[in-house]
Protein backbone atom coordinates (compact mmCIF):
# COMPACT_ATOMS: atom_id res chain seq x y z
CA UNK A 1 0.00 0.00 0.00
CA UNK A 2 1.32 3.48 -0.53
CA UNK A 3 0.37 6.61 0.03
CA UNK A 4 -1.10 8.15 -2.75
CA UNK A 5 -3.58 5.30 -2.66
CA UNK A 6 -4.54 5.90 0.91
CA UNK A 7 -5.11 9.50 -0.16
CA UNK A 8 -7.48 8.29 -2.99
CA UNK A 9 -9.43 6.06 -0.43
CA UNK A 10 -9.96 8.69 2.07
CA UNK A 11 -10.65 11.40 -0.79
CA UNK A 12 -13.69 9.23 -2.34
CA UNK A 13 -14.74 8.98 1.30
CA UNK A 14 -15.05 12.68 1.62
CA UNK A 15 -16.18 13.21 -1.51
CA UNK A 16 -18.21 10.10 -2.50
CA UNK A 17 -17.68 10.10 -5.81
CA UNK A 18 -14.50 8.91 -8.02
CA UNK A 19 -15.28 11.15 -10.33
CA UNK A 20 -15.20 14.62 -8.40
CA UNK A 21 -12.27 13.26 -6.48
CA UNK A 22 -10.76 12.55 -9.80
CA UNK A 23 -11.16 15.94 -10.18
CA UNK A 24 -9.99 17.38 -6.99
CA UNK A 25 -7.02 15.07 -7.61
CA UNK A 26 -6.14 16.54 -11.26
CA UNK A 27 -5.84 12.97 -12.22
CA UNK A 28 -8.04 10.74 -13.87
CA UNK A 29 -10.95 8.69 -13.04
CA UNK A 30 -9.73 5.29 -14.28
CA UNK A 31 -6.46 5.75 -11.81
CA UNK A 32 -7.79 6.01 -9.01
CA UNK A 33 -10.52 3.41 -10.18
CA UNK A 34 -7.37 0.92 -10.86
CA UNK A 35 -5.35 2.02 -7.53
CA UNK A 36 -7.82 1.57 -5.34
CA UNK A 37 -9.04 -1.83 -7.18
CA UNK A 38 -5.37 -3.09 -6.64
CA UNK A 39 -5.34 -2.68 -2.93
CA UNK A 40 -8.35 -5.15 -2.61
CA UNK A 41 -6.88 -7.74 -5.25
Amino acid sequence: MQIEQLEFIVSVAKYQSFSKTAEKLHISQSAISQSVISLFS
